[in-house]
Formats: structure tokens, sequence, C-alpha cells
């Protein structure tokens, strides 16, 4: 199998070329974006954070252990594992870019490399 690049940015910053396959991993559409502006392929709500559990966390990084604990937990349901399966099925072929909306970089669900834990889990990969 080939090595392929998993990243993560926010949804905001401009496309490029290394991003591959662009996938929202955010439970709500983000706010003044076009799905062609912002260049996503597929949106997969269910590897998101559930909304009992964004709107508990709310961006509060005191709470930000919590949070990734929780995460996890919903990423080892069925609805996510499916979706995780999409992006390992991808990743074979093609670098893929964890897009999410929250301004904070580090303490957000796709900064938290919650999926990227669970597909290292099944394979290898240079994950960014």
């Amino acid at each position: 199998m080939n090595r392929q690049r998993l990243r993560m940015k926010r949804v905001y910053q401009p496309p490029d070329a290394e991003d591959g396959v662009r996938v929202l991993v955010d439970r709500l559409w983000s706010r003044g974006l076009s799905r062609e502006r912002a260049r996503i392929d597929p949106w997969l709500k269910e590897i998101a954070p559930s909304d009992a559990l964004r709107r508990r966390f709310h961006g509060d990084p005191e709470h930000w252990e919590d949070f990734k604990i929780a995460y996890y937990a919903e990423l080892e349901q069925a609805p996510a594992q499916s979706a995780i399966g999409v992006l390992l099925d991808r990743l074979t072929h093609q670098a893929i870019t964890l897009l999410f909306a929250a301004r904070d970089e580090t303490h957000n669900n796709g900064g938290s490399e919650g999926m990227a834990r669970q597909a290292s889990r099944v394979s290898r990969w240079h994950i960014h």
C-alpha cells in the first residue's frame, strides 16, 4: 500500500495543490463559505463531534482533555467507523486534508487528530 499524506487545516484557508481530497469534518456547514470556494469534496459529518459534545465543549480549552476522551469514544461508534473506512480507502490513492471551521487551530476536532489516531490503528500514514 502506498503511503499518503493526511493533513488538517481550517476550511477558511485557501485550497492548495498539496491538499488532495478536502474533507469537511464539522457537524455544521461553515458560515459564509460555498462548497465551490472551499473545494470540499466529501462532507463527513459522521466523524464530527456530536451536537451534544460540541455544545458541551464549545471551544473551552480548559475542558480539552475531557472533550478528546468523549470524542475518541464517539469515533469508535459504527457511523464514524464507516466514514473512517471511506477515508482509509481514499488514503491508499490520494492525500487528504481534514477541514474544520474552529478559530482555535489546536483545540478542535480536526486538530485533535482523533480521526487520524483511529486511522493509524488500521494502517500507517505520514500525518501532518
